[in-house]
């Protein structure tokens, strides 16, 4: 019953589609962009719900007080104090190990603000684990969901995320100003 509410919201009153052409997995880190407004996360939410699938999510401790902690705590909601210097990373890691089933959605931009350097702690979490990382567009030119790659972390940061950067070159987020890429240079640091 809520798959098919989502998807009537996600498809019928917002007009909203998909183009997914890789297969799901019970083990995933799913990276979204662009994140220029606070409807990707509905639209994300709806669509993911309207296929039949949860992803956990990152977001500031801030955002889990009274009434919506609980609910965001229950749709999967990772509350994150951006102030302490604990590896997040490694405990997320750890968890996907111990875990039968981890899908984790991230926004490496990790606000709406317009940055030019993505976080990697997405990318870091997948490689420790060992896990795909889905690369998941919201693409608001074309009302599309998008899904047409998947990165098996690599171990060279830089590389795998110059790829990354090239697979989100051609989407528009809500507030196309806000949204950037990283500029990621070929060239090798000397020793």
């Amino acid at each position: 019953m809520v798959n098919s509410f989502c998807r009537f919201l996600f498809n019928k009153v917002l007009g909203w589609k998909e183009n997914v052409t890789v297969d799901h997995y019970d083990k995933c880190i799913i990276c979204a962009a662009p994140h220029t407004s606070n409807w990707d996360f509905i639209i994300a939410q709806l669509y993911y719900h309207s296929i039949g699938r949860t992803a956990g999510f990152l977001m500031k401790k801030e955002w889990f007080f009274w009434p919506l902690g609980p609910i965001f705590k229950k749709m999967g909601g990772i509350p994150v104090e951006r102030s302490r210097h604990t590896s997040l990373t490694d405990q997320l890691a750890e968890r996907a190990k111990a875990a039968d089933r981890f899908e984790l959605a991230v926004t490496p931009e990790g606000t709406r603000s317009r940055v030019t350097t993505w976080k990697r702690g997405f990318y870091f979490i997948a490689l420790k684990a060992e896990l795909p990382i889905m690369l998941y567009a919201i693409d608001y030119a074309t009302k599309t969901v998008v899904c047409t790659r998947i990165l098996i972390p690599s171990g060279d940061v830089e590389a795998d995320m110059k790829i990354i950067m090239n697979y989100y070159r051609h989407y528009k987020g809500r507030h196309p100003e806000k949204f950037a890429l990283e500029e990621i240079s070929d060239e090798q640091p000397k020793a």
